[in-house]
């Protein structure tokens, strides 16, 4: 049998923010001890951890530290120093281990991972320097969209290109912080996400599918369950159980899928550790995506991803945090999760709201009712 991390053991989390934050809370109502190593003072993780070390995430010497009082590591963000990372797969006990950071930190390898396993992604080619910009308009046509192989979130580190010109711009920007991939437009009609979990023991579960609503790059909503015919849920849950075997993924995939008007997947990313897209997990479901992902790298049966409710997350942006706060007499059934962030900035994520309802129409008037 695979190693047990029981309750009362440490936990170690690398990244300080509002995912580690959560999976902490998780961990800590099961008993567990938290360690985090993040650079800044008073992160959101920091404020419910046992043990703060307050260190670059590339410090071999805090990583070092981290492994002394942890009895497993885990992270809440992929963007980990890759000799670090193979450090403490050699060293620690780091289930999810390095080769899955390899992949999913670096878009192009991404995509051909995900392609060598037999799932559909957009059409794409690999743009290394400004000469690659011609072959590249010429195989992928237009629109298109020109993506920094590292680093970018919340449509940061990418362009939408429609001619040559537009894309020799972009590339210029773009290949100054990263080499870049080209991406084929994909004239999706939605956006859905799976979370998917296996466990150090090979045990896996599939949470119900997200429809996402974006605004400005950034996920607004996320609608549970997804507004899709039965066999395109069936097929996205298939996609997500088959990437997380197939990658060998131990912990959280969170897997975001386009859905073309015929109801056709293409799988846009993936993110290893748990996602926005989830949180309506916490209350939601029988299991949350945080308490997952602790069962699954501490060896622990998987819990039941049962949904209860029919459920919308909201985003709370910086831009909403004084509203949320004037309407706080409001909120009524409507659970208000803020994550301790200091400092307040617009189209920062500060936050998320949860209404759960017997259907998607009462959800959302629950919101509108809020927010007028």
């Amino acid at each position: 049998m695979s190693r047990i991390i029981k309750p009362g053991q440490t936990i170690g989390i690398i990244g300080g923010g509002q995912l580690g934050r959560m999976m902490a809370i998780a961990a800590k109502q099961m008993g567990y001890r938290i360690a985090v190593l993040e650079p800044s003072p008073d992160s959101p993780c920091g404020q419910v951890a046992d043990y703060v070390i307050e260190a670059a995430y590339d410090d071999r010497q805090a990583a070092k530290e981290l492994a002394k009082i942890s009895d497993v590591i885990t992270y809440e963000f992929e963007n980990i120093d890759s000799e670090t990372a193979t450090w403490l797969t050699e060293e620690a006990d780091f289930p999810q281990g390095a080769n899955v950071l390899r992949f999913t930190q670096h878009r192009l390898l991404e995509k051909e991972t995900i392609q060598s396993v037999g799932i559909p992604v957009a059409p794409f080619y690999a743009v290394h320097s400004i000469e690659d910009v011609e072959n590249a308009a010429n195989e992928i046509g237009f629109p298109a969209v020109l993506k920094t192989c590292r680093g970018g979130y919340d449509g940061k580190g990418q362009r939408v290109v429609k001619d040559i010109s537009q894309l020799a711009e972009a590339a210029k920007e773009l290949l100054e912080q990263s080499e870049c991939v080209l991406e084929a437009w994909i004239p999706f009609q939605l956006e859905l996400s799976v979370i998917v979990t296996r466990s150090r023991n090979g045990e896996t579960a599939v949470f119900p599918v997200a429809e996402n609503e974006h605004k400005e790059n950034i996920l607004h909503r996320s609608y549970v369950p997804a507004r899709v015919k039965d066999e395109v849920i069936e097929e996205a849950k298939r996609i997500a159980l088959t990437l997380v075997t197939e990658l060998d993924v131990v912990g959280t995939l969170a897997v975001e899928l386009f859905m073309l008007e015929d109801g056709r997947l293409y799988v846009n990313e993936l993110a290893p550790r748990p996602h926005n897209s989830g949180h309506y997990s916490i209350e939601a479901c029988v299991t949350s995506q945080f308490e997952q992902h602790v069962r699954a790298v501490c060896g622990l049966p998987l819990g039941s991803t049962d949904l209860l409710r029919t459920v919308i997350m909201e985003n709370i942006l910086g831009e909403h945090v004084e509203p949320i706060m004037n309407q706080l007499l409001n909120l009524h059934d409507v659970k208000l999760h803020l994550y301790g962030k200091s400092e307040v900035k617009a189209k920062r994520k500060m936050g998320h709201l949860t209404v759960t309802a017997k259907s998607l129409e009462e959800a959302e008037k629950k919101l509108e009712r809020l927010m007028n």
